[in-house]
């Protein structure tokens, strides 16, 4: 039997969400319902398939299960850049995130890490005039984190940073957060670029850090990122070198003046006393 057409069902694994299933490709969309919106992301994993004999013999692959919860690392490594873009109902992008995320936990003193995977990462959010919010959750309910843009004339910002993750050991959970903030502040058309990572203190126990990374939000003109703005931390690496050195050659400068001072008084005392 030819099986074809999408099937719907409850995803246990992410509540709120619907799984549409194309039962021939086998391959499915999450679908979350936020107030009277609908976002949607795709997922590049294969779930799963069902031969030509019928519906009732599925046959595992390789991707058979969603990712388990997230395991943490004794050591910090590099993140992977993931690419995040959030559209509003008529189709356009507000929102466009290039980062790399790290999760920082400290339990008993003891520091250890995660590093965000875009491939098992849901991009979800809300696009609005003058607020914007980019959800990014860990699929398998590992982990979420909410970045809250907000607009004030012609300037956005990062106003509210939230994350929680919950590791695949132990039953702990790990929120935290910060807002009232006017972080990343960029000129409307420009996107905030930063080489460095920020680190972010959301909760005594948690930490995130973000960077590499490269954001705009609300006006964004045929989806691409708008000029780029150097980040504080980026400049403050560029320029404090340049400072130091300054200062170095001053003070030499000053040490051979001053030098130079004395050994042409002391010369001409000696051309007195003669």
């Amino acid at each position: 039997m030819n099986l074809r057409g999408i099937c719907n069902c409850a995803c246990e694994c992410c509540p709120g969400f619907m799984v549409s299933v194309n039962c021939f490709t086998s391959h499915f969309t999450l679908h979350r319902f936020t107030g009277n919106s609908l976002m949607t992301a795709a997922l590049n994993q294969t779930i799963i398939t069902t031969d030509e004999s019928g519906l009732n013999n599925p046959e595992p692959t390789e991707h058979s299960s969603l990712p388990e919860k997230p395991v943490l690392q004794p050591k910090e490594t590099v993140p992977v850049t993931g690419n995040y873009v959030l559209n509003d109902t008529a189709g356009k992008p507000c929102i466009k995130v290039s980062m790399g995320v790290v999760y920082k936990v400290i339990d008993k003193k003891k520091a250890s890490y995660f590093n965000l995977d875009p491939s098992t990462t849901l991009a979800t959010g809300r696009c609005g005039q003058k607020e914007a919010v980019l959800s990014l959750a860990i699929v398998g309910e590992g982990g979420y984190l909410d970045l809250t843009f907000e607009k004030e004339g012609n300037i956005s910002y990062v106003s509210k940073v939230r994350a929680n993750l919950a590791p695949s050991k132990g039953n702990k959970n790990y929120p935290g957060v910060i807002e009232h903030e006017k972080l990343f502040p960029t000129a409307a058309d420009h996107s905030l670029k930063c080489k460095s990572q920020t680190e972010f203190h959301l909760a005594e126990n948690l930490r995130v850090k973000l960077g590499p990374l490269q954001f705009q939000a609300f006006k964004l003109t045929n989806g691409k990122f708008g000029e780029e703005v150097e980040c504080w931390a980026d400049f403050n690496k560029r320029i404090f070198p340049i400072i130091i050195g300054t200062t170095v050659v001053g003070l030499l400068l000053i040490a051979v003046l001053t030098f130079l001072i004395i050994w042409n008084s002391r010369r001409q005392a000696g051309y007195d006393r003669i």
